[in-house]
Order: C-alpha cells, then sequence, then structure tokens
C-alpha cells in the first residue's frame, strides 16, 4: 500500500491478448503523447502470434481514468500497478516518445521488471515546448463540438497542415449524444506539459538490452543526444530508420516490426 505522501496508481486500461503458453516473455506497449492503444492495433495483431501483449493507455488517454500529474515517476507507477494487477514479474517493454521516457523511467526505477527495453524516437533529454498548435487544435475540438469527423478534421486543419497528423489526433474523439467529444483529459495533459518535455525518472542506468529506434528524418534522437542516452542505456543499440520521421512505427512499419522482431529474437529472455 502506497503511504500516505505517495499517489495512488491509476488503474489503466490495456488491450491485452491474453494468456500464453509462456514460452516468451510479454511485450508490453506504451504510446506517446495524445496516442493510446488503438494506435498499435496492427503491430499487436503480428506480435500477438508469438507472445502475449499487453498495449497500455497512459493516465489522461484513451480508456485510462484522468488524473492530475504527468511526471515520470507517477506515470511508470502505472504501468508497475498494471504489471503487478496482471501478475507479469518481467516484461518486454517498448516505448513511443513520451511513452519512451515511461518506459525508460520503469527501467532505471525497477530494472528486475524489464526483460529489455525498446525505445521509439525519443532521448533520455528534455526538450523544448513544441506542442502549442496541437493543443490549440485540441481546444478547437473540444469547443467546436463536431457533428461528425469531417467538421471535425475542418477544425483541426485551422491549426495542422498535415493531414496524417490530423487523422492521428482525431482517433481521440468518441461519440456521445449526437456529437464528438474529447476522451483525453486534455487540461491535465497540458498542466503537466513541462513534466512531460523533462527528462524520463530513475537514478541508475538500465544495463539490460536495449534498443533505440529513431526515424531518419526525425530530430528527436540527435547524434549530440547520444552521450547522454548511453549514461541511461550503456548496452543501447542505435538504428536508423530510413524514410521514417517521428511517427516511425506508422510510416515505415515492415522495417519498425522487422527491427522489433529480430531484438526480441536475440533477447528472449532479457539479461
Amino acid at each position: 500500500m502506497p503511504s500516505a505522501a505517495e499517489p495512488t496508481p491509476v488503474e489503466l486500461y490495456c488491450i491485452d491478448s491474453g494468456e500464453d503458453d509462456g514460452s516468451e516473455l510479454p511485450l508490453v506497449v506504451i504510446h506517446g503523447l495524445l496516442g493510446s492503444a488503438d494506435n498499435w492495433r496492427s503491430h499487436l495483431r503480428d506480435w500477438r502470434r508469438g507472445r502475449r501483449v499487453i498495449a497500455v493507455d497512459l493516465r489522461n488517454h484513451g480508456r485510462s481514468p484522468h488524473a492530475d500529474g504527468m511526471d515520470y515517476t507517477a506515470m511508470s507507477d502505472d504501468v508497475l500497478a498494471l504489471l503487478d494487477r496482471l501478475s507479469l514479474e518481467r516484461a518486454h517493454v517498448l516505448g513511443h516518445s513520451m511513452g519512451g521516457k515511461v518506459a525508460m523511467s520503469l527501467a532505471c526505477r525497477k530494472p528486475q521488471r524489464v526483460a529489455s527495453l525498446i525505445v521509439a524516437d525519443i532521448a533520455p533529454v528534455a526538450y523544448r515546448h513544441g506542442h502549442d498548435d496541437i493543443f490549440a487544435a485540441m481546444r478547437e475540438l473540444e469547443q467546436g463540438r463536431p457533428a461528425d469527423r469531417r467538421e471535425a478534421d475542418a477544425l483541426l486543419a485551422r491549426h495542422i497542415d498535415s493531414r496524417p497528423i490530423r487523422l492521428f489526433l482525431a482517433t481521440n474523439l468518441q461519440r456521445a449524444e449526437g456529437e464528438m467529444t474529447l476522451r483525453i483529459g486534455l487540461d491535465r495533459i497540458i498542466a503537466g506539459y513541462p513534466d512531460i518535455i523533462a527528462p524520463p525518472t530513475g537514478e541508475s542506468a538500465f544495463d539490460g538490452p536495449a534498443m533505440v529506434l529513431r526515424g531518419a528524418e526525425s530530430d528527436y534522437v540527435q547524434d549530440a543526444m547520444l552521450p547522454r542516452l548511453r549514461e541511461v542505456l550503456p548496452k543501447a543499440r542505435v538504428v536508423t530508420l530510413k524514410g521514417a520521421g517521428h511517427w516511425l512505427h506508422a510510416e515505415q512499419p515492415q522495417a519498425f516490426q522487422q527491427a522489433v522482431n529480430t531484438f526480441l529474437a536475440a533477447h528472449p529472455h532479457g539479461r
């Protein structure tokens, strides 16, 4: 039981492929900012053929409850509580963007629970503010109450030129009483944004097997960040996917799948 000074973890929603024969360690997948477990369904269909796969909705995202606080200690505690609830002692952990920082925090704080770590296009550093247009677009959705996805896209287009990004943001909509509403905790996410762009938590390095996948057309994992990356993940292999930006798992899905599958095959039991 957490002490009075420790916040109670949020009971996260997840997509769970269910029990398997136990021959392979499970894979836990953690989405990025304004994403959800639903964004990973095509990959989950592949990974679940050989192992149990659990895709997480982080707090204030997807179908998980809304709660104050978006720091990486709290969010990694949420994931740890989910592992406990599912009776998973160890698992491979994959995280994209913000979810990659959650995964790194979990691995550095509780290394005995993480068999191996896959981080998709994020480094363990502080980033500058860069989501003002995204948040403005989400406010348009929140206040505009679109009747359908066509109206929602028009609202998003006031701030976002890229149609793929608009389609991604629109996955946060749900239909209620004849209109589209946001299912995310937008106020809490914006309030917690300084913690989201901060480095992951954890005082110790994770010395288990690790791979960092970065998009060749993304600037989220720059060469200048690699020394700090090596301090946090000393055994990390850095793999650059050609033709991919920040959403590399969506932009180069086959190359992403192949890289993940090859890594897991090389480290079936972690350390």
